[in-house]
């Protein structure tokens, strides 16, 4: 048996399963494996597409700029969030297609082709990005 025929017993055909997707999932989860980049993520998150400047993230986290910096280029890697400079000031916002494409390869073969059982969390999952303020 396969490492994919145990991991995917049932048939996957129009899956569209890639390696590098997975690699991107990865990237993503391992960069919200750490409790002030998941801080920092949920923050983002609740702030929406309009963001917030460095400056405020730091504050409201409680780190400071330097440690901010190394967790905000980790986030942006994996493809979580991303950034803007507003003359003197760097803005910072999640990258919700970023973050709909990890929740739609989680979710993509959930349970077992009955996306019912899921309830919302497919159809928030393929909800469009919303437009900035």
């Amino acid at each position: 048996m396969s490492k994919d025929e145990a991991l995917y017993p049932m048939p996957r055909e129009g899956i569209g399963f890639e390696d590098m997707e997975e690699k991107a999932a990865l990237a993503a989860l391992a960069a919200l494996a750490h409790e002030t980049r998941l801080a920092v993520f949920r923050l983002l998150v609740t702030a929406g597409p309009s963001g917030l400047p460095a400056g405020d993230i730091a504050e409201r986290v409680g780190v400071v700029a330097s440690t901010l910096s190394f967790h905000l280029k980790e986030l942006d890697r994996a493809g979580l969030l991303r950034s803007w400079r507003r003359q003197r000031q760097v803005f910072y916002a999640a990258d919700f297609e970023g973050t709909r494409g990890l929740l739609t390869f989680l979710t993509r073969d959930c349970c077992q082709g009955r996306p019912e059982i899921c309830g919302d969390l497919t159809r928030l999952a393929a909800l469009p990005e919303p437009e900035e303020a």
